[in-house]
């Protein structure tokens, strides 16, 4: 079994601690591990040409090669040219500020995107959270408790008058995946997302590990985006591959 799945990862494109591409010793490549970079036959680079304004200023996401910085003001959202039903999407990110908010929003819906207000985010499809952990310590220091409605590692979770089945653990009021794991890394450090969205089924992989998911989305097929949600954010190493 460990041979074969080293040779799966050697096939596939393989993520390690830096994302170098370099194929992971055997011992390392274990089940749950997200062996992914976006090097693998059919992936492509998305770029500052695969997405529209939505009810953002032009200056909101700013390009550079691969790489885009959000200043987070205003809240909204840009959207893939195009929807997209079953993909396999890689994506770095860091917030530059502590509490900072983003997210990947998965099968947005056409119709919450038309005419969408400025200040406001879309209510229907699914939001890969992009969280940095100093939102839950103010959170706490703010209501003098621990949150249990969210967690700052990787939730998935529906939005607006879309539906899913969350897989566990869940939050209290059902609509989230908690992580099983935390991984993510603070302010100003790089995280990785895979995420695998096939079939009406989302799964999550951060920085390596699968934590989070849900299944029997409706809706299952809508626009890529990617959140302004009140602070700057910086994106990098985008990449897609579109699957039948």
């Amino acid at each position: 079994m460990r041979k074969a799945w080293f040779f799966l990862v050697l096939a596939t494109g393989v993520w390690a601690g830096q994302w170098t591409g370099a194929a992971m010793a055997a011992d390392e490549a274990v089940p749950g591990k997200a062996c992914i970079d976006g090097s693998a036959p059919g992936f492509r680079p998305l770029g500052e040409d695969d997405f529209t304004h939505v009810n953002l200023d032009a200056d909101t996401f700013t390009w550079k090669g691969g790489e885009a910085s959000c200043k987070g003001k205003p809240i909204g959202v840009i959207r893939s040219k195009k929807p997209i039903t079953n993909f396999e999407l890689v994506a770095q990110w860091r917030h530059l500020t502590s509490g900072g908010n983003s997210g990947i929003f998965v099968w947005t819906a056409e119709e919450v995107l038309k005419d969408l207000p400025r200040g406001k985010l879309p209510q229907r499809g699914f939001e890969v959270q992009i969280l940095d952990h100093g939102f839950a310590e103010q959170w706490e220091k703010q209501n003098g408790k621990k949150s249990d409605w969210f967690t700052t590692n990787g939730d998935v979770f529906q939005v607006g008058t879309a539906r899913f089945k969350p897989f566990a653990p869940v939050s209290p009021d059902g609509t989230r995946s908690f992580p099983r794991k935390d991984l993510s890394k603070g302010v100003g450090q790089w995280n990785h997302y895979y995420v695998r969205a096939i079939n009406g089924e989302i799964r999550l992989w951060v920085n390596g590990e699968e934590v989070s998911g849900g299944n029997g989305c409706e809706p299952r097929t809508g626009y890529l985006c990617l959140e302004s949600d009140g602070a700057p954010v910086e994106f990098m190493g985008l990449r897609i591959r579109e699957l039948p």
